[in-house]
């Protein structure tokens, strides 16, 4: 199997091919009775793999994962067929794969060649020395990749953002695939982090949408904030992630570094004034509970936002959301599975999030 549109560090290779996404079946009224007509779909996933490394040194480990302290080719191997398991068990099986906290573009590779149905594009970034990257694995053409590093007062980002954009015959997308700065640390400092993520993020669309105002955006991944933030820390400053109300609208200034959620089919903004970009979140209303589960409370830091193009009954049109939170991806307790190093047992401590896209005819 050959694999085109490898980046490996910030270098992007491009590759146009063609496979055929998952189908399902309507059912259509003719002269002659009732009958089946396929209806095309795509299923988009993103994962936060909980540091999956792989077998060999390459000087930036975390500890449990050097040679010398125990970890190996076997174990890594385990890992990856234990994950390309659970993967092939979600139905249908996703077409394109989001993921976070992955090593090197061997892990992509090793993936791909674990699953079966085709995962011939992948795409793979991360900041030169760092420990983990982030990447994407599909089964449908990558028509145009390119990484973002994002440098903020001085300082680089933890991870680039990868830009995606899909070519197909009902309509192009772009995908931002993300894993923005964890909380760890100062919480204005992260937050400054992840706002200036949001800030390219916002640049790049407005840059496309001035030559294709009808590409649609979705931007996806582990972005450590919840997409309720604002009001779960009683309103006290800007987040890179704000609900469309009219406290958030009062608080925040001009759109330049925050993503504007909304609860409306098709998003679009009720506060904020009529230019503003703004996202539907699967989270505001379809899903329950979250992905990651911290200190006991469930969070929804792992996301699928979608911009309007997606809710206009042309292209590709949204279809549903789930989190999987079922076998094998959660424990007895019905927590996120979470891999232990030592036992070699468990997947994540992070829930896939899956997103059905349907074809409009």
């Amino acid at each position: 199997m050959k694999f085109l549109g490898f980046i490996k560090k910030m270098v992007t290779v491009f590759a146009v091919f063609l496979v055929l996404a998952n189908c399902s079946f309507f059912r259509i009224e003719s002269d002659e009775g009732e009958v089946e007509a396929p209806e095309r779909t795509l299923t988009l996933m993103t994962w936060n793999m909980q540091n999956l490394f792989d077998g060999k040194d390459n000087g930036f480990e975390y500890v449990e994962f050097l040679e010398s302290s125990g970890w190996s080719v076997e174990k890594y191997m385990g890992r990856i067929n234990s994950m390309s398991a659970a993967i092939e068990s979600i139905d249908p099986q996703p077409d394109l794969i989001v993921f976070q906290e992955i090593e090197s573009l061997v892990i992509l590779n090793d993936l791909a060649l674990s699953l079966s149905g085709g995962y011939r594009w992948s795409h793979f970034a991360n900041n030169p020395g760092a420990a983990l990257g982030l990447g994407v694995l599909s089964r449908i053409p990558l028509s145009d990749c390119r990484a973002h590093s994002i440098t903020v007062e001085g300082e680089t980002t933890p991870r680039p953002v990868l830009e995606i954009r899909l070519d197909t015959d009902e309509s192009s997308f772009v995908i931002f695939a993300c894993h923005w700065k964890s909380k760890l640390g100062d919480d204005l400092v992260t937050e400054n982090n992840r706002k200036a993520s949001a800030r390219v993020i916002l640049r790049r669309i407005r840059e496309l949408w001035k030559d294709e105002p009808e590409l649609g955006i979705i931007v996806s991944g582990d972005l450590n904030e919840n997409h309720d933030e604002f009001h779960r820390n009683d309103a006290n400053m800007i987040y890179a992630l704000m609900p469309d109300d009219i406290l958030c609208a009062r608080s925040a200034d001009q759109q330049k570094d925050y993503l504007i959620i909304s609860e409306k089919n098709p998003p679009s903004p009720v506060y904020f004034p009529d230019d503003a970009i703004a996202f539907y979140s699967p989270w505001t209303d379809e899903l329950e509970n979250g992905s990651y589960l911290y200190k006991n409370n469930w969070e929804t830091i792992d996301h699928f936002l979608l911009s309007s193009q997606f809710f206009n009954d042309k292209g590709w049109e949204y279809g549903g959301a789930m989190a999987a939170n079922y076998d094998p991806f959660i424990n007895k307790n019905g927590a996120p599975f979470s891999y232990n190093a030592r036992t070699g047992a468990g997947l994540s401590d992070h829930l896939p999030l899956i997103i059905t896209l349907k074809a409009v005819k």
